[in-house]
């Protein structure tokens, strides 16, 4: 990967792939799930189990391969009963739905080894599945070993196994390390199982990307474009409209309703929902937010925000953990909102930034608003009550209180609180300098302007 993240650590559609892998195991509800970690453990044992708590990680030192990760397992838990499924941490793609076929067809045929398999279009470098003339599995032949014939077989094996739990323990101990790498391979074990008379057999995948494996940077991209891919087919099938699959991203726990509305150029991430018949985007990024029904979001970044229903917000709107946007409330253009309420009905059009405050219901923030919640050590809070109407280029200097009903004039500086119904006037009184322009910037388009119109004036009296 090229990178000092663990590589089941990088992440697709807001899920490490680790953390897909343990997602799709866990919809099987095993008696127990494991993992397997080597390099940098305690980083991927912590993103275990935070994913899954209550997983037993089992730590492989040295890595000598996928059969001696296995051996560590039942060396650490004794013996298994049951069927164990083998799966790996760099799969991503691999659903729960072909997990659980896997096991069922261990099951049903009664075999002592499953093993997942897929048609692909380049089988190079992958292990060919050898079948005989019934269609039942012979053997795993590696590409060194193939031959011709064999390696123009393109049925390739995923690496994932069903085993039967008691007679994977007795074979894994058989594994020999007489190979070019000195390694002890799974693979090893289905030859082994064979010889001792047992039946193998092998479930091919329904759609061959589900087994790719992550190894560069480069792979990875593709498997996020086939995840977040797969989650937008899901939604537009369920009544979703997404207008652009191809600019639209999502994380795998985000949840649109029916009938909402997805333009291009959006990022829906974390716990992100949308209600039914809302719109967002285009051009917005929307993380651990709530959209309710009806709402509009259009230009928008908004992180751990609430945005209420019918409520609009944007374009160019950026709304800060806590900014809770009420029912039919409008947020507009270049408006941030922090640890704020915005009320029902109530209005925040244009170049404005609330922090740390409560509006009430059909409040009108003029232009310019600036909550000053600030003083350089403590943040304090502002309370706007209901019907407000607040003048263009107000700063309401916390902690204040402005009535219900109140009005502040424009351009003022509010620092005391505004009684109910009464008008906040809180701004010096204008006085003119005559011609001091010309007499402070002469020489200048400015001065010869007010000379102009001055002597016009006096040629006229």
């Amino acid at each position: 990967m090229k990178s000092q993240v663990p590589k089941v650590l990088h992440a697709l559609c807001g899920r490490s792939m680790l953390g897909h892998a343990l997602a799709a195991a866990s919809e099987l509800q095993p008696e127990r799930l494991v993992v397997v970690a080597g390099h940098q453990r305690e980083q991927v044992a912590a993103e275990a189990r935070r994913q899954a708590p209550g997983v037993t990680v089992i730590t492989q030192e040295p890595q000598n391969g996928t059969g001696h990760a296995v051996r560590m397992v039942i060396e650490a838990l004794n013996t298994l009963n049951g069927i164990v499924i083998v799966t790996y941490g760099d799969m991503p793609l691999l659903t729960p739905a072909t997990l659980q076929a896997l096991a069922r067809e261990h099951a049903t045929r009664k075999n002592a080894v499953t093993v997942l398999t897929a048609h692909v279009r380049d089988p190079f470098g992958y292990g060919r599945i050898v079948r005989d003339e019934d269609g039942n599995l012979t053997e795993i032949v590696e590409q060194r070993d193939a031959t011709p014939a064999q390696q123009a077989i393109d049925e390739i094996n995923s690496g994932c196994y069903a085993f039967n739990g008691a007679l994977l323990a007795d074979a894994i101990k058989r594994v020999a390390t007489d190979n070019a790498q000195g390694q002890e391979y799974l693979t090893d074990v289905v030859a082994i199982l064979r010889a001792d008379g047992h039946p193998a057999g092998a479930l091919v995948a329904r759609d061959a990307t589900e087994i790719a494996g992550i190894n560069d940077q480069v792979q990875l991209a593709r498997a996020r474009k086939t995840l977040n891919g797969r989650i937008l087919d899901e939604w537009m099938r369920n009544g979703v409209t997404v207008v652009d699959p191809e600019s639209t991203w999502v994380d795998v726990a985000v949840r649109a309703e029916q009938d909402a509305q997805i333009l291009p150029f959006t990022c829906l991430e974390g716990a992100t929902t949308v209600g039914a018949r809302a719109t967002v985007g285009p051009n917005c990024r929307l993380i651990d937010t709530t959209v309710g029904a009806g709402a509009a979001v259009t230009y928008t970044v908004a992180n751990q925000a609430w945005i209420g229903p019918d409520a609009s917000v944007g374009p160019f709107a950026y709304l800060r953990p806590q900014a809770k946007i009420g029912k039919g409330a409008h947020v507009g253009t270049y408006v941030e909102v922090k640890k704020s309420t915005v009320g029902e009905g109530s209005k925040v059009p244009h170049l404005t930034y609330v922090g740390d405050a409560d509006i009430g219901a059909d409040v009108n923030i003029g232009a310019g608003t600036i909550f000053a919640n600030y003083d350089g050590v403590s943040k304090h809070h502002t309370t706007v009550g209901d019907g407000v109407f607040v003048g263009s280029n107000t700063t309401l200097i916390a902690p204040c209180t402005i009535g219900d009903g109140a009005y502040t004039a424009a351009g003022s500086a509010i620092s005391e609180d505004v009684p109910p119904g009464a008008l906040g006037i809180a701004r010096s009184h204008q006085r003119n300098s005559d011609g001091w322009t010309e007499r402070k910037r002469p020489g200048t388009k400015s001065a010869e302007a007010a000379r102009r119109t001055r002597r016009e004036k006096e040629g006229g009296t």
